[in-house]
């Protein structure tokens, strides 16, 4: 190495240059257009917003969200929380969102359970199994969401009564009115120990984070697994005993014409998550497949020469690799499930869009109403797109 020093001049950051109120200037250019950009959005959300106010007054119809405290009158089939037509249309659309998110949630875990068995299937070495699995992402994804949706609500409607209902496991009962299961009689125990449970999973975690940075520091392993079940499983068990441990299942039986009893799953509930489930696992299967592919063939022939197994070459090494290629279009797909239950209109089923429409009819604010279904829609998008993106930052490569 040279001992001659290096010239300061040559260390010195080049002059920043100053604004000039020329159209040559390349920033001041971009500052123009940028300046009129804002101002003509601004414009047309100005003209927007006056031009339906000078609407809305001429028609004598009222704005605002005040109808929200009013009585609904709506009756709704399906409620996860308690409801009657004397309740206001807040509680109504209260309603309708927890329906939308007991699609989505449910829905979104199904169908990466059943995706990920498929694309798995398709790059089985047994060719019987990979053309079913095949055939079945090809039919699926060429057919239009909307005509499975019937397809599963015809088929549900064809079912036999309750006197005939199939019954192919004791407490089990599927006919036309639904599907009926053995459920427990829940009460305040439950509950509590649900919240238990939830507690014992955080606190898991940070016993497991807090165990693993001590073994980095002195080199000596820990065992987390019989904190983690004590928390999460002993803890439950310890509050549900203190409330007197409570259970007593609830089997469905056959009274009169219908069902009582058990937990029951409506067909309009049933047809909309089998339609969304089986449609969004089509797409999810060829991302799993390609994630899968995207991992070099080494790996595998690194496993195999260690001795491993195939499925613990699929669960231990290329499956951890392949997230990092799956999660962000899964991401989409997610949204897409999302989105695309607000069809649940075309079979019945009562969701935010659905109940939001029939307040609407009802009370005329439909300024107000698609507003409501645009912020549920949107805040439970980017819920997820939020969730996703945190958990793709955390598997993600880093580099030094």
């Amino acid at each position: 190495m040279s001992d001659t020093a290096a010239d300061p001049r040559l260390l010195r950051a080049p002059p920043k240059r100053g604004l000039r109120l020329s159209w040559a200037d390349e920033r001041f250019r971009a500052i123009i257009w940028q300046v009129l950009i804002v101002g003509v959005v601004a414009g047309v959300i100005w003209w927007l917003v006056g031009n339906t106010r000078h609407n809305l007054e001429v028609r004598r119809i009222a704005t605002g969200f005040g109808f929200l405290t009013r009585e609904a009158g709506l009756p709704i089939a399906e409620s996860l929380v308690p409801y009657t037509p004397a309740s206001t249309y807040a509680r109504a659309l209260l309603v309708g969102v927890l329906n939308t998110l007991k699609v989505a949630v449910i829905g979104v875990v199904l169908a990466t359970v059943l995706g990920t068995l498929i694309g798995i299937a398709r790059l089985s070495k047994n060719w019987l199994l990979s053309r079913i699995a095949a055939t079945y992402i090809e039919v699926i994804r060429d057919l239009p969401l909307l005509l499975q949706l019937l397809f599963w609500y015809t088929l549900m409607q064809t079912l036999p009564g309750p006197r005939q209902a199939m019954h192919p496991v004791e407490g089990v009962f599927l006919s036309n009115r639904g599907l009926r299961l053995p459920w427990i009689q829940w009460e305040d125990a439950h509950s509590f120990a649900l919240l238990g449970m939830v507690v014992g999973i955080i606190a898991a975690v940070v016993y497991g984070r807090s165990a693993r940075a001590k073994q980095m520091q002195d080199g000596q392993p820990r065992k987390i697994w019989p904190a983690a079940v004590g928390l999460i499983v002993g803890l439950p068990l310890v509050i549900w005993a203190a409330w007197g441990a409570p259970f007593q299942g609830d089997i469905p039986a056959l009274r009169g014409f219908n069902f009582q009893g058990g937990m029951s799953i409506s067909p309009e509930y049933f047809a909309l998550l089998a339609g969304l489930v089986t449609y969004t696992a089509g797409f999810i299967a060829e991302i799993v497949r390609a994630g899968i592919q995207a991992v070099p063939g080494g790996q595998w022939e690194a496993s195999e020469a260690l001795g491993l197994q195939r499925g613990k070459i699929m669960r231990l090494v290329v499956l951890p690799q392949a997230l990092r290629v799956i999660i962000p279009p899964m991401t989409s797909q997610y949204l897409n499930l999302t989105k695309n239950s607000s069809l649940a209109v075309a079979i019945g089923y009562q969701d935010i869009v659905s109940i939001a429409n029939t307040t609407l009819n009802q009370t005329g604010q439909a300024i107000e109403g698609i507003a409501i279904i645009m912020g549920v829609y949107l805040t439970i998008s980017l819920s997820i797109s939020l969730f996703m993106n945190w958990y793709n930052s955390r598997i993600a490569l880093v580099e030094r």
